[in-house]
Order: C-alpha cells, then structure tokens, then sequence
C-alpha cells in the first residue's frame, strides 16, 4: 500500500505542476493574442486550416475558431484563453489537494477533518470545470455571433463532482464513528 501511496504522492504532484505550466503559459498566449499576436505560436500550438477552423481545446471546452488567410481569430483566441486559464488553474488545484490528502493520510487515517475538506474542495473543482466552459462557450457565441463559431462542452465533470461530494459524506461519518470508538477507549 506504501507503495501505491508514494507512487500517487509523485504523480499528482507532477500533475499539478504540469496544469500550473499549462495555466501559465496559456495566460501569456491569452496576453499576446491582444498585444503582440504574432507570437501565439511560440505558447500554444494548433492546426490551422482554412477549411475547417482551428480546434481549441482543454478539458472538454472546445472552440473551433475561424482561419482566414492562416491566422486564427486572435479576438476569439482571446475569449477561450480567459476560459482555459481558468480551468487549467482548477484542475490544478484538483490535483494539489489530491497531492495533500495521500501526504496527510500517510501515517495516520484519511479520516480527518482536513482531508474532508479537502475532498469537498476536488468536488467543488470538478464541477467547476465545466461551468466555466459553459459561461465561456455563452460569451464567445453572444461576442461572436451564434453561426459564426461552434462551441462545445463536455459536462461530465458535474457528475464526477457530485460523485466525490457523496464520497465526502461518507467520509465525514466515518470521521464522526472514529470520534465515537475514540470517545469510548
């Protein structure tokens, strides 16, 4: 089990250090889309086709933005990098609590009040995640016109937030039933 547990502590650390990269520097793309946007490219990197758009992705808000004469609309680029920072930044946030409870459960029970809390947190996250595509998938189709740009946006991450909010109430009674034995000893 130890060995499960060093192996998790690594890799959501790992993972949370690669979202606040990817956060990072998706919030410089999204500054140079306004300021200097000849330099998007050297951020972020997609295929742009003069057919069919260029996809923009993260976590299952996606965008496919206009090409014309091979460039992206930088305007549109904008609006998707405000919503990628966003998600980005709470993804890692899900990993950094995820990253705390394997080190607080380490020699001692998951049951604590942190860890608790900090579940609610990967909960609250999780479901985030989506409704920041969703708000921003609106406002890029009010900016943009409703036929001029396709959005879209996996909710998915509801349901898993709701899943590790019921697992929390699991948790906290738990926590309460080793009160319990605790109080009786």
């Amino acid at each position: 089990m130890k060995d499960i547990s060093k192996l998790a502590k690594i890799v959501t650390k790992v993972l949370e250090v690669f979202h606040w990269v990817g956060a990072s520097l998706m919030a410089v793309a999204t500054v140079c889309s306004v300021v200097a946007p000849q330099y998007v490219g050297y951020f972020v990197g997609f295929d742009a086709k003069e057919c069919c758009g260029a996809e923009l992705a993260v976590y299952g808000f996606e965008v496919i933005a206009d090409v014309t004469n091979g460039n992206v609309d930088m305007t549109l680029f904008m609006m998707f990098g405000i919503g990628a920072v966003i998600i980005l930044v709470m993804m890692a946030m899900v990993f950094r609590n995820l990253n705390l409870i394997f080190k607080s459960a380490e020699n001692t029970t998951p049951l604590q009040k942190d860890n608790i809390r900090m579940m609610k947190k990967i909960g609250m996250f999780s479901i985030v995640v989506p409704i920041v595509g969703l708000i921003m998938s609106v406002i890029i189709r009010v900016a943009k016109g409703v036929d001029s740009v396709e959005t879209s946006v996996d909710m998915s991450g509801i349901f898993m937030g709701i899943v590790v909010l019921c697992l929390t109430q699991y948790f906290i009674y738990g926590d309460e039933l080793e009160q319990d034995v605790d109080g009786l000893l």
